[in-house]
């Protein structure tokens, strides 16, 4: 994970959590805000390159990559959550992820960290408005000095979306 960071959080801190109890978590930024995704959903982590547009394709999906042989769609997460659109500079990222076997990339801005993480630090989403829709959240992570939002990639491409990305 090219200049992201390995972090342990504190895990003495929560008390004695069983393995069962800890997150495994990939961060990254888009705009101010920090994310987070199950380590288990991503595959690897490339630096941006070229894109191949496609025809007709939703507004989010950027176009497709080419993967060591494969074709991978790629879906700009600031488009899918709505949010202002940044050129991409060299901390961005697409990070090729695997849900239910459907494999595709996802542009941040940039990937921070992996994170271990007891998992009674994560508090329910509080009711509110933000540029990503609460129902995308699984929950907001507390530490220390700053809050970490962890994403539901299986809502953000929900059936819906499953042809678009289905590269089976």
């Amino acid at each position: 994970m090219d200049n992201a960071l390995v972090v342990t959080h504190d895990l003495a801190k929560a008390g004695n959590e069983d393995i069962s109890n800890i997150l495994q978590l990939v961060t990254f930024k888009l705009g101010d805000e920090e994310y987070a995704i199950d380590i288990l959903k991503v595959q690897e982590i490339n630096r941006m390159k070229e894109i191949t547009k496609m025809p007709n394709s939703p507004p989010d999906v950027e176009g497709v990559v080419n993967l060591r042989g494969r074709v991978i769609p790629v879906v700009n997460l600031r488009k899918k959550f709505g949010m202002e659109q940044k050129d991409d500079d060299s901390h961005a990222r697409i990070m090729i992820i695997d849900i239910d076997g459907m494999t595709f990339g996802v542009i941040v801005d940039c990937v921070e960290e992996v994170l271990r993480i007891p998992s009674n630090i994560v508090e329910p989403v509080p009711p509110m408005t933000t540029a990503v829709s609460s129902q995308f959240i699984m929950g907001i992570a507390k530490m220390d000095d700053r809050l970490i939002i962890l994403i539901d990639l299986q809502k953000v491409f929900g059936i819906g979306e499953s042809a678009l990305i289905d590269n089976r």
